[in-house]
């Protein structure tokens, strides 16, 4: 393909694109409206779910198949990170170790646990309160590195089970595929919440919601933490 024709092409989809903005501009809502749609359809599906969390429930409910997409893209991305940053059996030059502030340091170890009780918090809550397994992954992956970060990367080497983390990330989203399966085969439709649904405001409630965040969030901590770690390597080598 020539460059002109590129540009053409490219200017073709580009109008597109700004064709359909233009229209949905056009056909949005007054400012100060009332109307919301989609909130007036989401917050009655997650009471009837007994969700307090309306994003769990639109996010692990009523768009699980979505969110199936997106941790699959999360696992995607991890693998074609890993296949870029890949070192082969280069061997590693040693590098002197940089020097840590005390404060620094005594601030990492002592956050540490906090990041990690508080990723575990956000992602088993998070049917409940605001959070859920992609927010409370995330926590957990970077609260993990923090010892990194107060200069002990050998005790973060030690702590953190790189090949247990691989194993987590395929097992969340094998697990969230089986999960679907099982709706499938008890009430007829693909990721169906079909676990009993408990009292408002438990913690096991909402049927199927936490589980599905539950397994989000082992998918999410795990990659981020592979990935996290061939960054760290990749720093290292330079």
């Amino acid at each position: 393909m020539t460059p002109r024709q590129r540009t053409v092409l490219s200017a073709a989809g580009l109008a597109g694109v700004a064709a359909l903005f233009v229209s949905v501009f056009l056909r949005m809502p007054a400012v100060g409206s009332a109307v919301h749609v989609y909130r007036d359809l989401a917050v009655p599906a997650a009471l009837r779910q007994v969700t307090p969390n309306v994003v769990s429930s639109v996010n692990f409910d009523l768009r699980a198949l979505d969110t199936l997409g997106e941790e699959t893209i999360v696992a995607a991305a991890v693998i074609g990170a890993l296949s870029l940053l890949s070192t082969g059996n280069r061997p590693r030059p040693q590098r002197r170790r940089g020097y840590v502030l005390p404060p620094v340091k005594l601030g990492g170890y002592l956050m540490l646990p906090v990041a990690l009780v508080l990723g575990m918090d956000i992602v088993l809550h998070g049917h409940l309160t605001p959070g859920g397994g992609f927010q409370g992954g995330v926590v957990l992956a970077t609260g993990w590195h923090l010892l990194y970060i107060a200069g002990s990367p050998a005790a973060l080497a030690k702590l953190r089970p790189i090949d247990w983390c691989e194993y987590a990330e395929a097992a969340g989203t094998g697990l969230y595929v089986v999960a679907g399966v099982l709706g499938l085969v008890a009430g007829g439709v693909f990721l169906r919440n079909f676990l009993p649904l408990g009292a408002f405001g438990s913690l096991l409630s909402s049927g199927l919601v936490p589980v599905l965040s539950i397994l989000v969030g082992v998918e999410v901590a795990a990659g981020l933490v592979v990935l996290l770690a061939r960054f760290l390597a990749q720093g290292l080598d330079e």
